[in-house]
Parts: structure tokens; C-alpha cells; sequence
């Protein structure tokens, strides 16, 4: 009890606050959201196409909405805009369970979008205000995990809840998030969190972002990298459900257990592949990734049993933790210290690629079936890895050019 009571006292009350909340959050909207392309293709007349169009919009969305929630909590602070994203994201999932209209699952999605990029980015924020900077890369592990906690015990509570009704997941979510927004505004006015302003930063402006990739090659190929792999990735919460469904018997519970392998596969795999990852270059884990996602796809494009899909989400998995982790080292490593926050920003441009991959995926498994899908999927991971040797090639490049002309300055 000594030790559970010193971990708690470690960090802030709002800091637990936000992890437990992270764990329902995650957890509730991870019983309805990936199976969204599913719910949308059974209940709507809308095409393949339109599902994935619908979906991919919320990313895209999302893209610009990162930005402006920056702008905005820094003008009237990160408590109101956290709040206000989560009470408008509830309202989301209630849309969601009550409407059919493609156009405005459409403006659903997008406004999910933009309460999630409002959200999580500054919630990440007020985390980091509230704890002492030696004690952030803890905290933020710590979020990671609960995240994964909540996405592995999500997805099987969305299958128990749509046999009774296919709108239920949704609802039961707005109920969640509701609960949860109510008693973070409780915290958030008891400590007093609308008097913490936090360690002023750089300004991160979508104009400023958008410099870091006019300006900078290397990162201008590490972005087009970014949105081969974010299309790849993202048919694991779009058409994979669907494909799950028509291809094997009882394909909406095995995409239920592939999100949960998926989650659990992270929480016992993050540590041992990121001390790996440590004694590497980022370039070698992201390439090593890339083909641990290619090998997942095949193995999507060709199972024809429960099975070999739960074998190829371990490898797509680990594919997962290898390059989100070297990816994040990588935009360290090249941004000067004073430009890290618009690098940062700038990432999210290859959001794109969550955005084509939703729409191109359901196209693609609309005309051509899931196995051709999914092989051109693997081959756009293949394809990320060479945009990333380029990129890194054109960093090196750039940096022996500073060093040279910073010691010839010197002399």
C-alpha cells in the first residue's frame, strides 16, 4: 500500500486524472469508432468509397484542427478547450447512433476529427505543465500505456453491445465520455488548473508548419514517407473489419479480438522492441517496421482463417511500435532546438495519408477484392522505407554542410 500510495503522490491528482480518463476514453470509443467503416457499410446504402471518404475526413480534419487547438489554448486557456472538444465529441457519438444521412455522418466524422486534435494535444499539454520536466517522458509513457489498456478491453465490449443493438456502442460511448467530461471539469475547478499557464512555448502556426515543409527536403521526404505508412496503417481501423467479415464466419468478433491482440501486443512488446530500437539508428527500426507491416499485410491478404489473421496482426503490430517510437526520434534529432514545436506540428501534415487510405481502401476492396488490397498496401510500406533512405541521406547531406561551414566561420 507504501507503494502504491508514493506512485500516486508522484505526479498531480489532474495527471491520474487524465490517464484514468485516457483508459475509458480510449476504451469507450474503441468499442464504436473502428468498427465504423462496418456499422456504416450494414446500416447505409453509402458505396465502399463514400465509407471510406466519410472516414478519412476526420483525420483530415483533424490535420488543421491540431493547429488551431494550439492557437486557442494558448488565447483562452487548455481547460476550456479541453472541455469543450469532449462535450461536443459526446454529442458526436449520439449523432452517430441516431442518423443514417450520409452527409452528416460525413460532418459527424469531421467534427469527431477536430474534437480529438483539440483534445489529446492539449491534454498531452496540461500533463507537461502540471509535472516537473525530469518526470514527463514517465508520464507520457504512462499515457501510452492506458491507451493501450483501454483500446484492448474496447473493442470486445463494442461486439457484446452490437447483438443487442448496432447503435448501442455509440450511445453507450456518449454516455462514457459525458461521465467522464463531468468529472474532469470537477478536478480541473477544484486545483485550480485555470490559474497554471504553463512554460511559454513556441508558437506553432499552420503558416509556420507549413515553411518546415517548403524549406526543409529531408523533412519533405520523411513526410511523404509518413503518408505512404499512415495509409497502410490506417485500413486497420477502416476496411480490415469489413474485409474480417466478408472473408471468415464470425468476422466482426475476430475483428474485435484483432484491436484487443493488437493492444496487448503493445503492452508486453513496447519495452523489450524499444530497448532494441535504442541500440539502433531510428532509420534501421522504421525500415525493420515497414516490413514487420508489409509481412502483416500479406498475411491479411491471404488468411482465410482466425488464425493467420491474428498472426499477421503481430507482425503489423510490431511494425506499429518499432516505427511510432523512431519516428518521434527522428523529428527530435533533425529540429533545432528553437523550431522543435512547428516540426512537431508539421508531422501532422502526413495525416494526409489517413485520409487517402480509408477512401483508396474502400475502393480498392469494392473493385478488387481484399487481397489485392492489402498487397498494395505492403507495397506502400515497402515504398515508405525508400522515401525514408532518402530522407536520410538529405539530413546527412545537410548536416555535414553545416558543420563545414560552421568550422569555416570558426577559422
Amino acid at each position: 500500500m507504501s507503494w502504491i500510495k508514493m506512485r500516486l503522490q508522484e505526479f498531480h491528482p489532474i495527471v491520474w486524472s487524465l490517464v484514468v480518463g485516457t483508459v475509458f476514453v480510449r476504451a469507450a470509443s474503441s468499442m464504436s469508432m473502428p468498427f465504423l467503416f462496418l456499422y456504416l457499410s450494414n446500416q447505409t446504402d453509402m458505396s465502399l468509397a463514400m465509407i471510406g471518404l466519410t472516414i478519412g475526413a476526420g483525420p483530415l480534419a483533424g490535420t488543421i484542427g491540431g493547429f488551431i487547438a494550439g492557437a486557442w489554448s494558448d488565447r483562452i486557456g487548455r481547460r476550456r478547450v479541453m472541455l469543450g472538444a469532449l462535450y461536443v465529441w459526446t454529442l458526436v457519438f449520439v449523432g452517430f447512433a441516431l442518423s443514417k444521412d450520409p452527409w452528416i455522418l460525413l460532418f459527424l466524422n469531421i467534427a469527431g476529427g477536430l474534437c480529438r486534435s483539440f483534445y489529446e494535444p492539449v491534454s498531452q499539454a496540461l500533463m507537461a505543465d502540471v509535472t516537473p520536466q525530469e518526470k514527463r517522458l514517465r508520464v507520457f509513457g504512462i499515457r501510452y500505456m492506458a491507451i493501450n489498456v483501454g483500446v484492448a478491453v474496447g473493442p470486445i465490449a463494442g461486439v457484446v453491445l452490437a447483438k443487442s443493438s448496432v447503435a448501442l456502442p455509440f450511445l453507450m460511448t456518449a454516455v462514457i465520455y459525458l461521465i467522464y467530461v463531468i468529472s474532469l471539469q470537477g478536478l480541473l475547478n477544484k486545483f485550480g488548473i485555470k490559474q497554471i499557464e504553463g512554460q511559454k512555448k513556441e508558437v506553432v502556426t499552420f503558416g509556420r508548419a507549413f515553411s518546415v515543409v517548403v524549406h526543409d527536403k529531408a523533412f519533405r521526404l520523411y513526410m511523404l514517407a509518413g503518408v505512404l505508412g499512415a495509409i497502410g496503417y490506417s485500413q486497420m481501423s477502416s476496411t480490415l473489419a469489413k474485409f474480417a467479415e466478408m472473408t471468415v464466419v464470425k468476422g466482426t468478433e475476430l475483428f474485435a479480438i484483432l484491436m484487443t491482440v493488437n493492444a496487448i501486443v503493445v503492452i508486453v512488446m513496447q519495452l523489450p522492441l524499444t530497448n532494441w530500437a535504442e541500440k539502433k539508428t531510428p532509420l534501421t527500426a522504421i525500415v525493420v517496421g515497414n516490413v514487420m507491416y508489409a509481412v502483416g499485410d500479406v498475411g491479411y491478404a491471404f488468411a482465410n482463417s482466425w488464425l493467420i489473421f491474428i498472426v499477421a496482426m503481430v507482425f503489423f503490430t510490431i511494425g506499429e511500435i518499432l516505427t511510432f517510437t523512431a519516428g518521434d526520434v527522428l523529428i527530435d534529432r533533425m529540429a533545432p532546438e528553437s523550431m522543435r514545436g512547428s516540426y512537431y506540428g508539421a508531422k501532422s501534415f502526413s495525416n494526409l495519408g489517413q485520409f487517402i487510405g480509408p477512401w483508396m481502401g474502400g475502393l480498392l476492396l469494392a473493385h478488387y477484392g481484399g487481397t489485392t488490397l492489402f498487397l498494395i498496401v505492403a507495397a506502400t510500406s515497402m515504398m515508405s522505407s525508400a522515401f525514408q533512405w532518402a530522407g536520410a541521406r538529405a539530413f546527412e547531406a545537410t548536416r555535414g554542410k553545416s558543420l563545414n561551414e560552421a568550422r569555416a566561420e570558426s577559422l
